[in-house]
């Protein structure tokens, strides 16, 4: 992998495939990786109609929107919890059987919702039990799934597969709160708890039509004790990963609390309701999908690419804060979601190429782990900051802080890299980048 940023790693070999630009959807030439993919789409459609209809039911049996945030604190828990452990499991299991299992559970977990809440025996404790159900598959599932995808594609097609992995979320966040919200409105929660159920059955009928022999196999890590300080010491020997999941702490914990911000500005600020409140989330998803298909363009994952992407990111958080409308507060949230999925993207493929295969699962847990857990954190800090000084102040802290981590880690993995930033022009065009020190001096021992 190029990094881009010269820090001390073990980059993966490189060959003429993987350095040149890639067609947009050049991984779905594989048919592994297009069975995976249909299967998500169908599935995570389904996995957003769940995620509304469930919050939805239990504001309607309990009348409580702290009901609803326990739902979702139970759903994320686990992995906040168990994560690193379930990246353990993950390095010594074969990953197309553990995904048959997970997914399975997950499928249970919807219909069990489904029969109680159709024939009208539904409690708010059925529905907090099938949340920690679904998070403790979780544990398990998400890094079997982030590691899989190499097995499936190889080196030189993960940056292309891991951006449409995003663009295949990002697509269903966009079609399944739609679709969920006239099923609930038509016919009832039940029937889109049971349409995530049957959605299940097309990713296990990818899994199970996979053909073993094209897959890209890595040797499993040995049952043995200390694996997990094992890999927790991998990571931290590792500049180029350890400033990665940092830079991804930061930008999640502090950056990414819209559910905190959007509908402030909407009520508070702007006062114009919920759909305001909608079209800010729809927006933000367009430009999110906009983004995982650019960086399904790129090649290779560099590090100078998740810096100026994490820069960007929070400079229009700062100028979001001020935006003096509505529209023009709204159409900001496009290049947002797009610079706020450029980081994703970039981090997910850049600490996956550069890790050893033997090391994925845990290393991956632990990105997850400070990716996922990093909102739920930081959403009590901005809250404060939103009550006690203003929504406006709340979303321009949270830029400013987002943005200086970038400016700073951008800095250290350059000094850990004997780097230098190099500003100069091409083709009429502003060229910012990191270049090695050495190469720097003897282009101008050569100019002298």
């Amino acid at each position: 992998m190029s990094t881009g940023s010269g820090a001390a790693s073990a980059p993966a070999p490189t060959t003429p495939e993987s350095t040149r630009k890639s067609s947009m959807f050049s991984s779905l030439r594989i048919r592994n990786y297009r069975l995976f993919f249909a299967g998500q789409v169908v599935s995570n459609t389904g996995t957003w109609m769940q995620r509304i209809a469930q919050d939805w039911l239990v504001l309607s049996l309990t009348g409580s929107a702290t009901a609803v945030g326990v739902t979702t604190a139970l759903q994320f828990l686990p992995m906040l919890l168990f994560g690193l452990y379930g990246g353990v499991l993950v390095d010594r299991l074969p990953k197309r059987p553990t995904l048959l299992v997970t997914q399975s559970a997950m499928a249970l977990t919807g219909l069990a919702l489904a029969f109680l809440t159709l024939t009208g025996h539904v409690q708010v404790w059925h529905v907090y039990l099938a949340a920690l159900a679904v998070g403790l598959a979780t544990v398990v599932d998400n890094p079997a799934r982030q590691t899989f995808v190499s097995e499936m594609v190889g080196p030189a097609q993960l940056q292309n597969a891991v951006s449409l992995n995003s663009a295949n979320f990002q697509s269903a966040r966009l079609v399944g709160p739609a679709v969920a919200g006239l099923m609930i409105t038509g016919v009832g929660t039940g029937w889109a708890f049971l349409f995530n159920g049957l959605s299940f059955v097309a990713p296990i009928a990818g899994l199970l039509l996979m053909r073993s022999r094209e897959l890209h196999t890595v040797e499993r890590a040995p049952r043995g004790k200390g694996q997990l300080r094992e890999g927790l010491r991998y990571v931290a020997d590792r500049p180029d990963l350890i400033w990665t999941i940092v830079l991804v702490g930061f930008v999640s914990t502090f950056g990414f609390n819209f559910p905190v911000y959007l509908s402030a500005f909407a009520d508070d600020v702007f006062h114009a309701g919920a759909g305001s409140y909608s079209l800010f989330n729809t927006l933000m998803a367009v430009g999110s999908l906009a983004g995982a298909l650019l960086a399904a363009r790129r090649g290779t994952a560099r590090m100078r690419v998740l810096v100026v992407g994490a820069v960007a990111f929070g400079v229009l958080e700062l100028v979001a804060s001020a935006a003096p409308s509505l529209w023009l507060f709204a159409l900001l949230m496009i290049p947002i979601g797009m610079f706020g999925m450029t980081v994703n993207v970039t981090a997910n493929s850049s600490v996956q190429m550069s890790t050893d295969p033997a090391m994925r699962g845990r290393v991956m847990s632990l990105y997850m782990m400070v990716f996922m857990g990093g909102a739920p954190l930081g959403a009590p800090i901005a809250g404060w900051i939103t009550d006690a000084y203003g929504v406006r102040a709340g979303l321009a802290a949270g830029g400013a802080v987002a943005a200086a981590a970038a400016v700073v880690i951008g800095l250290v993995l350059a000094r850990v890299g004997n780097l230098r930033l190099s500003v100069g022009w091409h083709r009429g065009h502003p060229v910012v980048r990191f270049v090695p020190r050495e190469r720097e001096r003897e282009r101008v021992a050569a100019a002298a």
